[in-house]
Order: structure tokens, then sequence, then C-alpha cells
């Protein structure tokens, strides 16, 4: 079967990919830096042609909020649009836990945006949310770095480790479209704060964290469940003690 993976080349794109390969698949990573850009629609007719499956993980360069509002908007709009012609049978886009729950991100009022026009694009798909990547937490605690001080919600986070994601968008992939929403999620829950502290202690940054109800989480106030499920989501099998044991050393 061919599948085509909008972002291939990134993080998550790379795995995936690389599994689906395993599995006998044939795989083709699209991004700009191959041809194929969802926004102008330049390669994207070509890429798609004979293609069963579409992944996409394509992201905003720019976390503006007008701009990534028209970034998934037109990205989504141009990709819906090619694989009606090219006869795609399923739409597989990886999302993120939270996002019809926080209407002052304006990143994540774009994912709704997105997933919208999945909703009603005419191609059966599958959304799957996910909680926030463990590769992601030193960049939450850059948000929230003042000095020496490192001010962060006390909201719940559930992170996972990038390697099931790419099994779970794997998985939706070779499965049946579901018209709905799969929810993944790390299987260790920890105040946001703590998490980052946590973090911040196996890297050994002196950085002091500070809990806070009041902070924002790029740009936004969280509630204690803003970002995780209980909705019955799917869990991977790795903690962070695990993860990071296996980050290079730098």
């Amino acid at each position: 079967m061919k599948i085509v993976i909008i972002g291939g080349t990134g993080l998550i794109g790379s795995k995936t990919a690389e599994r689906l390969r395993k599995r006998g698949h044939e795989v083709i990573a699209a991004s700009p830096n191959t041809g194929v850009n969802t926004i102008t629609g330049e390669g994207l007719a070509a890429v798609l042609t004979g293609a069963e499956v579409v992944v996409d993980l394509a992201n905003s360069p720019s976390f503006e909020h007008k701009a990534v509002l028209e970034f998934f908007q037109t990205s989504e709009r141009n990709l819906i649009a090619a694989e009606k012609a090219a006869g795609v049978k399923h739409h597989v886009a990886l999302s993120i836990i939270g996002t019809d729950r926080l209407p002052d991100s304006g990143y994540l009022r774009a994912k709704v945006g997105q997933e919208k026009i999945i909703r009603e694009g005419g191609i059966p798909y599958t959304i799957v949310r996910s909680t926030q990547f463990f590769e992601f937490l030193g960049g939450i605690a850059k948000e929230g770095t003042i000095g020496d001080t490192t001010r962060l919600s006390t909201g719940y986070l559930q992170p996972i480790a990038s390697d099931d994601v790419a099994d779970f968008v794997t998985d939706a992939a070779l499965a049946a479209p579901v018209n709905g929403i799969v929810e993944i999620s790390g299987p260790e829950r920890l105040r946001l704060c703590d998490f980052v502290a946590r973090y911040l202690k196996a890297i050994g940054d002196t950085r002091t964290v500070i809990a806070d109800p009041e902070a924002r989480y790029f740009g936004t106030r969280l509630q204690d469940g803003s970002l995780v499920s209980d909705d019955h989501p799917r869990i991977g099998r790795v903690g962070f003690d695990q993860w990071f044991a296996a980050q290079p050393k730098k």
C-alpha cells in the first residue's frame, strides 16, 4: 500500500515512515524539502497519485496567532482537495489533547480549525490527539523562565514518548478510518510544574521551579485537566525514566 506522510521528515514523520516501511508498505516522506508544499499546492497531485492513505503531520513554522491559523487552514484545504482528486481512502492527522478546551491559545484554536476541515472534508479520517511529547519539556521550561526561576502552571501533564506516538500513528494509518478521534497519552501523570522540575533535575539544570496556578502555558491558563485525557486514551509504554535514559548525552 502506498502511504504519503506530509511532514514525513520531522520527528514523528521519520519514525512513522520507518515503521511503515518495516511492515512492507511504500512510504513517501513529503515535505517542502522534497518538493511537496501544502501551502502552495506544489507537488501534491504528483505525490498523491496512487496513494491510499495520507498521514498529515505538517506543522506551522510560526506560532503567531494569525499565521498559524492561516497555515493549518490553507494546508488542510489544499491537502483534502488533492486527496479527493487522487482517490485517497483514509486521512490520518496528528492533533493535540486539549485543543477544544483552551480557546485563548492561538495555536490550539488553529488545530480546532484544522480538525473541522478534516471532519467536513468528505474523506474517511482518523484524528489522533496526543498529549505533549517528552521532547517538549525543555521548551515548556524555557517559556516559563525568567533569570534563574521557572514559573509554571499546576495543571496536569501526561507526556508521551515520540516513539510511542509513532507507534500509534502507524497503527492508525493501517487500521480502518474511525471517522472520529483517538486519544493517546503517556503512562505517568504529574502536575506540569513537577514534571518539568523532574526533567530539569535529570539534566542537571539548577533553575528553581515555582508552582503557580496562574502561570500561563504559551499564553493560556490551564485547568487541572486541560492537557490530559480521561476518555480512555491509549497509553504508551515508555515512561520518563526510560525515555530519558535513551536520550543522547551531551
